[in-house]
């Protein structure tokens, strides 16, 4: 797998993209005006999948993709009792690399993400855009303000089943397992979804992605697979050590007395270190380098917050997968609950969860 392809995988998780939010949003005309033409042009493109399996002209590599896709979703809502309400079952060819590109951003010294919020979403740590030029242009905004930021292409985003969200060709040039978890994640935001807690619903969207492609290549018979996909997730909890005992002395530093100029000689340091230390799990690994794309010079306060965010609470959701018996209706229900709760009781919760785990 290239380091394209995992970061495709590490920032579709992102890629909640709330029109009827977005479409409501007041504050800029110019983020109005892309929103709605975004996502206009998407309705413009759709067409039915069944309709195109059924013409002879359909491209055969097109045609096996949307079988295939289609496939995916009848384990979704058979196996995993994710939502079946019509969604991923159009499909609309765009011409562009992603679908949208999402701006995240920190301040300098800090690893709090910024927030950006909407009517039906609330806040949520990113801002999405239909056009990389568009969302350069604000990232560089805010980085002439002093932040950090990182700018990140996804090849899907779901509205939470508010419209009947297409499959893309982003999505089909995916391969078979990041295809099926992106299917699974994104659905599971349909089944649940805490407005205004990004960490609460990546985290939770992810635990159910992971589980059910594990199913899924079971299902498939193919042991091989399933064995790559073990292998992929041991390495990227290697990784995810690496990335907390980062943030942790980050955290660190940024809580201290210390001025802000050795503050940010410090951050420095930090990030080299953390390079450093990822090459050295590299080279015991005999699989391929999976996450070189994490590390690159785009690694910052930002980015490092954006990994984070979607990975915090997913120990403590599989341990409630694992007290549910494995029953995915009985997790959603559980999961549900939990996002009833105050936000006191929840973190105290999914912190009992992950302890436990």
């Amino acid at each position: 797998m290239s380091a394209r392809s995992v970061l495709v995988q590490m920032w579709v998780r992102t890629g909640v993209l709330l029109l009827v939010s977005l479409l409501l949003e007041a504050c800029s005309l110019g983020y109005y005006w892309q929103a709605a033409t975004g996502q206009m042009d998407l309705l413009r493109r759709r067409e039915p999948v069944f309709e195109l399996l059924a013409d002879p002209a359909t491209d055969p590599k097109l045609r096996e993709r949307l079988q295939q896709a289609r496939q995916m979703l009848d384990f979704a809502h058979a196996e995993l009792s994710l939502p079946d309400n019509g969604s991923y079952r159009l499909y609309a060819q765009i011409d562009r690399p992603y679908v949208v590109w999402n701006v995240f951003a920190a301040p300098q010294l800090s690893l709090e993400l910024r927030r950006w919020c909407y009517p039906v979403a609330g806040c949520v740590a990113y801002r999405g855009y239909f056009r990389r030029h568009a969302a350069q242009d604000f990232a560089q905004r805010l980085a002439a303000d002093g932040d950090d930021v990182f700018v990140g292409g996804v090849p899907a985003y779901s509205t939470l089943g508010r419209f009947r969200d297409p499959l893309l060709n982003t999505m089909l040039e995916l391969p078979d397992r990041q295809l099926a978890g992106l299917l699974f994640h994104e659905l599971a935001h349909q089944r649940v979804y805490l407005r205004g807690d990004t960490a609460f619903s990546e985290s939770f969207a992810m635990a159910v992605e992971l589980e059910g492609v594990d199913r899924w290549l079971a299902a498939q018979g193919d042991e091989h697979a399933r064995e790559q996909f073990h292998r992929w997730h041991e390495r990227r909890g290697q990784v995810q050590l690496l990335l907390q005992s980062a943030r942790d002395r980050l955290q660190a530093l940024y809580d201290s007395d210390l001025d802000a100029a050795g503050k940010r000689q410090r951050k420095a340091g930090i990030f080299e270190a953390l390079r450093a230390d990822y090459q050295q799990l590299r080279a015991s690994w005999s699989s391929p380098p999976y996450f070189d794309g994490w590390f690159d010079d785009r690694l910052n306060n930002a980015s490092l917050g954006a990994l984070a965010a979607y990975d915090e609470y997913v120990p403590a959701f599989r341990a409630l997968l694992r007290e549910s018996d494995g029953d995915f209706a009985r997790f959603f229900e559980q999961a549900d609950a939990l996002a009833k709760l105050e936000p006191d009781a929840r973190r105290a919760r999914l912190a009992a969860l992950a302890g436990g785990s």
